[in-house]
């Protein structure tokens, strides 16, 4: 069965996800340390606004706020027992603003990782992780999702724990991973070895790329490591506003939207067919981001230097395979 994003994706133009949800919901009264899934049930008028105010910036893709919805990270509120009526209102209230837009629009189920290490190092087996994010998936399903949007994911056995799940419940999915630490995942992957892990998953994801990280550069060169080798999928590029930076006990990102929209045509250029904003972005970023994929023309491939001269210098250096990395100043 073809889904939604499916159908978009054979339109041959590069598709909008929206942008963060956390950073615009402590906007709005979401406290720091407060679940922003327990919002799903507490102040859904709140959520849909958010959904909307993306639709209303060209969004084709919006994420439901689940990201921490799985048992394991609502434990610490004492909600793991609520994973599965959370994420169906999550979906529910995503899909209650996509059904009356004007235009297709795709409720995408998000998924985070479950702040577990995994075994022998953790206390998380394989199967009990794919018991957690089944849940999870079933919840998002039965409120509406389209697809399973795995995201932020670190470590390799939690990303491929993730995709058996929603194997197991049928759900066709996309997987992203964070690089942030030396162009790597915290748990040490590489984008061209997340690249051929999800390469073979069966099923494969519709899509798989990168987001969140530590700016538009990085992630941008990230992207360019994946698109190196097809995997019979399309990329998605889920960049943060700039880089953050902490201002007292704040994070602020530093960029602008005009810096989004020059993000958006460099991402098309680099391979994305789905290009978004993650933390930092606003449904003015996300406005940006439209205007860059609205104008893009085809161009030549982007290097690392054009990319820093338009974006800014990168953060981090990106990993090279085979083991080795190589060394760059921490801006």
């Amino acid at each position: 069965m073809t889904t939604m994003l499916q159908t978009l994706l054979a339109e041959d133009r590069p598709l909008l996800a929206d942008g963060a949800t956390g950073t615009n919901l402590f906007g709005v009264g979401l406290a720091s340390g407060e679940s922003p899934e327990l919002w799903n049930a507490d102040h859904p008028d709140r959520i849909r606004a958010l959904h909307q105010a993306f639709v209303d910036a060209g969004s084709d893709i919006i994420l439901t706020n689940s990201f921490g919805g799985n048992r394991r990270r609502l434990a610490l509120h004492g909600a793991e027992a609520r994973a599965r009526e959370l994420n169906r209102l999550a979906a529910e209230n995503a899909r209650a603003v996509a059904d009356k837009a004007v235009r297709p629009v795709v409720v995408a189920g998000s998924v985070g990782p479950t702040g577990d290490i995994f075994a022998p190092l953790g206390p998380l087996t394989e199967d009990e992780a794919v018991d957690v994010f089944a849940e999870q998936i079933d919840g998002l399903r039965e409120g509406g999702a389209d697809v399973v949007w795995i995201e932020t994911m670190s470590a390799a056995e939690e990303i491929s724990a993730a995709a058996l799940a929603a194997a197991r419940v049928g759900a066709p999915f996309t997987v992203t991973a964070s690089f942030d630490t030396a162009g790597r995942t915290m748990m040490g992957v590489a984008p061209a070895a997340f690249g051929a892990l999800v390469g073979g998953f069966d099923p494969k994801p519709l899509a798989f790329g990168a987001n969140c990280g530590v700016g538009a550069s990085d992630l941008l060169v990230s992207i360019l490591a994946m698109s190196a080798a097809d995997q019979g999928a399309a990329l998605i590029a889920k960049a943060n506003a700039g880089v953050p930076h902490w201002h007292g006990a704040e994070i602020h990102y530093s960029g602008t939207p005009e810096l989004m929209e020059r993000y958006a045509a460099l991402a098309v250029d680099c391979g994305a067919r789905i290009v978004g904003g993650c933390c930092g972005n606003t449904p003015a970023h996300v406005a940006a981001i439209r205007r860059g994929l609205d104008t893009w023309r085809p161009g030549p491939r982007p290097d690392v230097e054009r990319i820093v001269a338009a974006l800014g210098p990168l953060a981090a250096p990106p990993a090279a395979e085979g083991g080795g990395r190589r060394r760059r100043e921490r801006t």
